[in-house]
Formats: C-alpha cells, sequence, structure tokens
C-alpha cells in the first residue's frame, strides 16, 4: 500500500460522501471502487465501478457510511486525491481533485500522470 500511516489515501467531501451512501444503499452495493486505466487524450482516464465484493487488496476509506474501494494498481495514483460530488445547470458528478495529475484534457475526463508515476522501469 502507498499510505501514510494515520491518513488515508483519499478523501471524500460531504456531499460525495452522501451520494456514494446513496448509490450503495439503493441497490445493496459494498461500495465504489476506484481506478485508473489507460484512455483518453491526455493519457489516462478515472474509473469508477460499483463492488458487489471487497477485494483484499483494495485500500478501503470509510466515511459518513460511504466506501471506496481503490484498486491495487490504481493506489500510487490517487493517494491524495479528494472526491467530491457537484451539481451544476448542466450536470451532476463526481470531481477528482488530484495532486498527481500534471495535465487534463478540455473535458476533464482524460488525465495524465508525473511521469515519475508511470515510469516502468
Amino acid at each position: 500500500m502507498f499510505g501514510i500511516p494515520g491518513k488515508q489515501a483519499v478523501t471524500i467531501t460531504p456531499k460525495a460522501a452522501t451520494q456514494i451512501a446513496r448509490l450503495m444503499s439503493r441497490d445493496g452495493h459494498q461500495g465504489l471502487r476506484i481506478g485508473v486505466k489507460k484512455g483518453g487524450c491526455a493519457g489516462m482516464e478515472y474509473t469508477m465501478d460499483y463492488v458487489t465484493e471487497v477485494n483484499p487488496l483494495d485500500e478501503i476509506v470509510e466515511q459518513d457510511g460511504a466506501r471506496v474501494m481503490i484498486a491495487p494498481m490504481a493506489q500510487m495514483f490517487l493517494f491524495g486525491t479528494e472526491i467530491d460530488y457537484e451539481t451544476t445547470l448542466l450536470e451532476s458528478a463526481f470531481k477528482f481533485r488530484n495532486p498527481n495529475v500534471v495535465d487534463a484534457c478540455g473535458c476533464g475526463e482524460s488525465i495524465k500522470f508525473d511521469e515519475k508515476l508511470t515510469a516502468h522501469g
């Protein structure tokens, strides 16, 4: 795990926690798993999936009835991220404020991480 003792891997705003808890209770899910995958014009994209079974390798963050699991391969990319839920006139969506992102496409759906995180070697 990439955590720091006593510090959660991600933080969840009260609005996001309310929405995640609502989604969990609606269909009996165990929580939401967040991750990253290759794709999009900036190189990487966030993923969010309902979880019916907790993976023992996931990093689990619980707050105000909400549970978020971070997929193992995404933990280093998401450490320090704040998850928010914003509602505007046009949309309601989860927003990620991630200190590890160095660039994003115009729509905000695709992100680029510091090359130190993505280097293989």
